[in-house]
């Protein structure tokens, strides 16, 4: 189920609603944890057994790295926090990577004349890497003493399957949200903000995503050889254009009903396109992603604390590993690396001298968005050969040439045009900056652009033309 469909918006959002607020706040944990076991089991139920595996094993862990905690007994602490990972990461290495890693073997074994592995192909949980994250950061949390474990099973399965962010984030770490798990309070303006997120990330999905994705579908799928230059750059604008709404469209969403329920989740963007470096990009893309893999992998190896050496190598294995989280492709693998890579320059450079001192603004903030861009090509196409095709189409051969290949509608190009402006501009533009605005002159004006944005996208819900969030696939 998603939260731009027929059957969320209009059956089971009101439906938990009701249920949630009708009931004494005893049992609101319960009824959330129920309704998110239905939205997660509502396009099958398979793979439930999955995410009950890493609910059980880190909440029976949780009371380990308690103990360990408050007794100072470190090997209890280590023996909990390992056997967290060495479970959640094995669950992801099974569902996410196996298949890649055994066609690869079979690959290899096949040029050198060997026999292969025997596979049945392994479907991959949707959200999985999404919920073992947040899991894992439960035990993490407990026995660092961030902050305290939870005894009631309910309570803890519930911050783990909470459905608003349960399939593509935010990722909320324990120690953001324990506080809120246990006595939260929702009042009318809670009620009234989260609603009015929820529809912003709704219009930035279907009417802005889904607006420009026909022009980087039809670009990624066409043959390089037969994309003209503008065409290549067209559908690479479209592409940063979607995955931006996309992801951050969602992300409003989530939080917007976080906050309707009480919850207060971490922002997950702050107008990345308008970072001056890539560096500045890394805080402001995917926030809680990034935190989590600054607080729990990169810091844990020493950060930049073991000399200039271990921090680029650091760096390096740190965003590798990001690429592969998001998803069993070399193209993933390359798009980290290239990310790393570039964070090193930037060190070397000088770039984050320039970032406190705000210098050479306008220069720098187009490097950064064109740095961008060129890491997209890598995480759009299906294989390494294809990404190099694309970058080779992106260079002018004889001239431009035309769009016809793309054969795009004036409406997508006129959403793609305003959607580069908005996201360009030195102002905020973000879900939270819009809902703080509300009441003033340019929140009433961007009110009064909601009034238009939110029917239509209602209609093109109501008519199924809208398409799964991008981030369902990692």
């Amino acid at each position: 189920m998603v939260f731009s469909s027929v059957e969320f918006l209009f059956f089971f959002l009101p439906l938990s609603f009701a249920a949630y607020y009708l009931l004494p706040n005893r049992f609101r944990n319960a009824v959330l944890l129920l309704v998110s076991l239905v939205f997660y089991s509502w396009g099958g139920g398979t793979f439930l057994l999955v995410l009950f595996v890493s609910i059980a094993v880190d909440y029976c862990l949780g009371f380990v790295a308690d103990f360990g905690h408050r007794t100072q007994k470190r090997l209890w602490r280590r023996w909990a926090v390992g056997s967290s990972v060495a479970v959640n990461i094995g669950l992801l290495a099974y569902f996410k990577y196996a298949n890649f890693f055994v066609a690869e073997f079979n690959a290899a074994t096949e040029r050198i004349g060997l026999s292969e592995i025997a596979w049945t192909s392994v479907a991959l949980p949707i959200g999985i890497s999404f919920f073992t994250f947040q899991s894992m950061s439960y035990t993490i949390d407990v026995a660092r003493g961030t902050a305290k474990h939870l005894r009631n099973p309910i309570d803890f399965a519930m911050y783990v399957a909470l459905f608003p962010q349960l399939i593509a984030g935010p990722i909320v770490r324990f120690h953001e949200l324990s506080q809120q798990i246990v006595g939260r309070f929702t009042t009318r303006d809670d009620l009234a903000l989260g609603a009015i997120r929820f529809a912003h990330g709704l219009v930035k999905k279907v009417v802005v995503a889904d607006g420009v994705a026909v022009i980087a579908d039809a670009a990624f799928a066409a043959r390089p050889g037969h994309l003209s230059a503008a065409a290549a750059w067209a559908g690479l604008l479209a592409y940063t254009i979607q995955i931006y709404f996309d992801f951050s469209g969602y992300s409003d969403m989530a939080i917007g009903l976080g906050k309707m329920f009480g919850f207060t989740f971490p922002e997950n963007f702050n107008r990345p396109y308008s970072a001056l470096s890539i560096t500045d990009f890394w805080r402001r893309w995917h926030i809680t992603l990034s935190n989590w893999f600054r607080d729990y992998l990169y810091l844990p190896l020493g950060g930049s604390r073991r000399g200039t050496r271990r921090t680029y190598l650091n760096l390096i294995f740190v965003f590798l590993v990001t690429g592969l989280w998001h998803g069993a492709n070399w193209t993933f693998v390359a798009w980290g690396a290239y990310h790393g890579v570039l964070l090193i320059l930037e060190r070397l450079t000088g770039q984050r001298a320039l970032d406190e001192r705000q210098t050479l603004t306008a220069v720098r903030r187009v490097y950064t968005f064109g740095a961008a861009m060129g890491g997209w090509v890598l995480f759009r196409s299906a294989s390494l050969p294809d990404a190099l095709g694309y970058f080779k189409a992106l260079v002018p051969r004889g001239g431009f040439g035309d769009l016809d290949i793309l054969a795009p509608s004036s409406l997508s190009l006129f959403v793609l045009f305003v959607s580069l402006a908005v996201v360009l501009a030195p102002r905020e533009f973000s879900g939270a900056r819009l809902v703080g605005g509300i009441g003033k002159p340019s929140g009433a004006a961007r009110l009064a652009l909601m009034g238009v944005a939110l029917p239509y996208a209602a209609a093109l819900i109501v008519a199924g033309s809208f398409s799964p969030f991008l981030y369902f696939q990692f």
